[in-house]
């Protein structure tokens, strides 16, 4: 075990931040969480290692995680990278975040797609990351503890394509039902600034709304949701994957 590490991510709704917290416990006794959705500012790592974690929209990190990233000073270090999918597919994501995580100064050693519920149909991929995916992640753990004894510089490679898909998102943003008490933890918790509260009602942004579904996850009176046909649109297209259990993959 390493002594402390660095463990940097994006989690809107919590899957992302598990699946790498199993990863990050079982390579450092101390872990130092960087949360990329709220951190303002980044200094020089100061962890032995790092592990970069970030979820997938539509086959490709968010540019809001690789903006971020450009921040971050790695000085060199090795790091393990993970992309965190909800069933569908991982597409150019995994190679995408070696690319913006060694340009910021990362030696990339090992990576993983690993598999989270789904952000907008929780259905698909319910409950995972679980105690399967916990034991999986513990063990690629143990194995980049021993690559960086044995072969910390060996070469490995990632699915995906340069240049990378083209992704623009979808023109849609969750909206506020009538049963919002503006509480304001929505427009706190939104990466982007996207949602206000003007005039008693709440604003969301659609031009800066990455649908990460945060403020969704966050709500505790379930009054923030996606439009109803959008919502019906991807339930019916991803409903297919609600009894697959997708591997997950690493890579050193």
């Amino acid at each position: 075990m390493l002594n402390k590490i660095d463990f940097y991510y994006f989690s809107p709704t919590g899957g992302t931040r598990k699946a790498g917290e199993f990863l990050a416990e079982g390579i450092s006794e101390n872990v130092n969480p960087v949360n990329l959705g709220k951190e303002k500012g980044f200094s020089q790592a100061d962890g032995e290692m790092a592990v970069v974690a970030a979820p997938v929209f539509g086959g490709r990190i968010p540019a809001f995680v690789a903006e971020k990233l450009k921040k971050v000073d790695g000085g060199g270090k090795r790091a393990v990278t993970l992309a965190v999918y909800g069933v569908r597919a991982y597409e150019d994501a995994l190679v995408e975040l070696n690319d913006a995580v060694s340009a910021c100064g990362f030696q990339v050693i090992a990576s993983a797609a690993l598999v989270a519920q789904h952000s907008i149909v929780p259905a698909v991929g319910e409950g995972r990351p679980d105690e399967q995916d916990a034991a999986e992640i513990r063990g690629f753990a143990q194995k980049v503890l021993e690559k960086l004894e044995t072969d910390p510089d060996g070469v490995f490679q990632v699915p995906g394509n340069r240049p990378y898909k083209q992704w623009g998102g979808m023109p849609a943003a969750p909206v506020s039902l009538p049963t919002c008490k503006q509480c304001k933890k929505c427009v706190e918790i939104c990466p982007t600034e996207a949602i206000s509260v003007k005039e008693d009602a709440v604003e969301t942004d659609a031009e800066k709304c990455m649908l990460c579904m945060a403020c969704t996850a966050i709500c505790s009176e379930r009054a923030r949701i996606l439009p109803s046909p959008l919502q019906e649109k991807l339930e019916q297209k991803l409903g297919p994957l609600k009894d697959v259990r997708r591997a997950n993959e690493f890579y050193l």
